[in-house]
């Protein structure tokens, strides 16, 4: 019997590559999914249908209730979404406070009730200097915790933590993956926008790599 993970699973391309590159691995893999109340949850649809695609158990769990306490996100309030490339100062209004915690500690929860191993999920490079949860230091102490938080130590691994979105990208089409699959854009309209700092990434990556992105864009 093959060991289980739990994949957290927003439904864009560095989960969706996370996701696959488990499934290759040979794990028996659950996905988990979040609604905090994004605006870009259109994501969560995407999400929905790979997982029926492939077969694998996917929960959604809804903390959306956490934004009475939380506040000034771009992701989750009134607050017009940056555009342009990632910069420090303009992307900082994307911070979600203490999402990844918050994901991770349900998803290690999920993870010791099924009696799986680890927990995956797809913090890059490319985050680093923007999104404090997704730095090295920030996945080896959730990575400790997680170890000791329970009876059963469950492991948190980000197999992409020292690769960009142009690495990730690259590791998908090796594995032959359809990004037509994926939604990116921070604003959840029919066509992505092309001018958030997601679209923006994932279109760098996506020409870096010579390729033409599947999705529609407004512009």
């Amino acid at each position: 019997m093959s060991a289980k993970v739990v994949v957290i699973y927003s439904g864009g391309m560095d989960s969706f590559t996370v996701l696959n590159k488990a499934i290759k691995q040979g794990f028996d893999v659950y996905a988990v999914s979040f609604n905090y109340g994004q605006r870009h949850n259109k994501e969560l649809s995407y999400a929905a249908t790979v997982c029926e695609r492939l077969g694998i158990e996917h929960k959604v769990i809804d903390i959306s209730s956490v934004n009475q306490v939380l506040g000034g996100s771009a992701l989750t309030d009134d607050i017009d979404v940056p555009e342009g490339h990632y910069e420090e100062e303009s992307m900082k209004t994307t911070v979600v406070p203490n999402r990844n915690m918050m994901m991770l500690s349900i998803a290690v929860a999920y993870a010791v009730a099924i009696e799986a191993e680890a927990v995956y999920f797809g913090a890059h490079s490319g985050d680093h200097a923007i999104y404090p949860d997704c730095r090295t230091e920030f996945v080896e102490a959730m990575n400790a915790v997680c170890k000791i938080a329970n009876y059963q130590a469950v492991e948190v691994r980000a197999p992409y933590l020292d690769c960009s979105k142009i690495d990730i990208l690259a590791d998908g089409i090796d594995m032959k993956l359809d990004y037509a699959l994926t939604w990116t854009c921070y604003n959840g309209r029919e066509k992505a926008c092309g001018k958030c700092g997601a679209c923006q990434e994932r279109l760098e990556a996506f020409s870096e790599n010579k390729l033409s992105d599947p999705l529609e864009y407004e512009v």
